[in-house]
């Protein structure tokens, strides 16, 4: 009998590691179904191009995975059983089905997180998928020149969105609500860029400033200033998807999957979690942020350890750190801040021109790497240990 292995989600963490179990693995040996709500890959870095009028390039992963061993299953995920280890989907026609699995890798990643503030959900525009930025973008496209845009967060989502609809759109009022001082986390070289470019793209910039309330034509801020915003992006974070937090899994207080070094469950082994659903420590014990940088390395480590366990060698050791954080402000210009392994801004930067390119170089090869999931796949591989008794060994946990 094949080894079932079924992963959820198929964004950066789980389109890679599916790609990476069929590379390692004999399809013999296991079946790999990779299920999803939408057809094809979605290059969510760039949610705020695609929310500007610009068109994304289609990777179906009927085409993606054509050949390799990787079923892909379009699907809504409704439910998992982690203790018969079954999950429950329902199709694009309403229809229910049960799969079971005998390896999980759960990559359900996040969407946006209104965290409660009054009038979010009901006037607020979001770019934590492709709905939500389609639906921004019809938005802005029937804006009037001259008219109010708010974009609300100061980390690298909400400086992409305010730059790239600043330079798309030079007719439009645009300012940037952030709760700290702009860019308070870049080396003392990137700050000053960024603020130049931001200047240079007339963005109004509202610093150490708290959004308490959003209207349908405005704002509203902890001491009370009321914001004029015909529009309104919303991009303070993200929260994770709540099937996890439902199930007997050990989860965070947020509804991340507590994971070892290997990416394996503390609490139910044959569950692996990769990409933002899961908490999963770096460099000197700090939890590695939610991000493209940090759940396809979470997807390498993971596919490698199950890949391991089932047949029965030693996995790969695959360090977990960083080495920059790439922010795009428009197409012309950018931030490359270099940060230490556990993610801390250090002097260097590189600005500008360059460094837009070198953005554009990072999310071109990252969507690559999704996009010919079993480049390089060896011609030969080992076959899965059969023990009629006790589960493959376990993987080494360490980070």
């Amino acid at each position: 009998m094949q080894h079932r292995i079924i992963v959820l989600g198929a964004g950066y963490a789980g389109a890679t590691a599916a790609g990476r179990l069929a590379r390692r693995l004999r399809r013999e040996d296991v079946s790999i179904t990779l299920v999803n709500a939408e057809p094809d890959f979605v290059e969510r870095v760039r949610m705020h191009q695609l929310a500007t009028g610009q068109d994304l390039r289609s990777r179906p992963f009927s085409e993606m995975f054509a050949g390799t061993g990787v079923e892909p299953r379009l699907a809504k995920v409704t439910g998992i059983d982690v203790d018969r280890r079954t999950v429950a989907v329902t199709d694009a026609a309403g229809a229910r089905e049960e799969l079971a699995y005998d390896t999980l890798v759960y990559a359900l990643g996040s969407g946006w997180d209104p965290h409660g503030v009054p009038g979010t959900a009901e006037h607020a525009h979001e770019l934590a998928g492709r709905p939500g930025a389609l639906r921004l973008r019809e938005r802005l496209a029937r804006l009037e020149p001259g008219r109010p845009v708010v974009v609300v967060g100061g980390g690298l989502t909400g400086l992409e969105a305010a730059t790239e609809i600043a330079e798309a759109r030079p007719d439009l009022d645009v300012a940037l609500a952030a709760r700290g001082p702009l860019g308070d986390w870049l080396s003392p070289k990137g700050r000053r860029h960024l603020r130049h470019v931001v200047g240079k793209l007339g963005i109004t910039v509202h610093e150490n400033t708290a959004v308490t309330g959003v209207g349908p034509d405005h704002v509203t801020t902890a001491d009370g200033t009321s914001i004029s915003a015909e529009v309104t992006v919303w991009t303070t974070g993200f929260a994770v998807h709540p099937i996890a937090k439902a199930t007997a899994l050990e989860v965070t207080a947020t509804g991340r999957i507590v994971v070892d070094g290997a990416m394996r469950s503390v609490s139910h082994p044959d569950v692996y979690a990769v990409g933002d659903a899961a908490l999963a420590m770096g460099p000197n014990d700090k939890p590695l942020r939610m991000s493209c940088a940090s759940g396809i390395p979470m997807a390498w480590q993971a596919a490698d350890g199950i890949a391991s366990r089932l047949t029965g060698t030693k996995p790969p050791h695959t360090p977990l750190r960083y080495f920059n954080q790439c922010v795009s402000l428009g197409r012309k210009e950018g931030v490359i801040q270099y940060v230490t392994a556990d993610d801390r801004s250090v002097r260097a930067a590189l600005t500008g021109r360059l460094a837009a390119l070198y953005k554009e170089l990072v999310c071109k090869g990252a969507a690559w790497g999704v996009a010919n999931p079993t480049f390089g796949m060896p011609t030969r591989r080992r076959p899965v240990v059969r023990a009629s008794t006790q589960e493959p060994p376990a993987v080494n946990a360490e980070a």
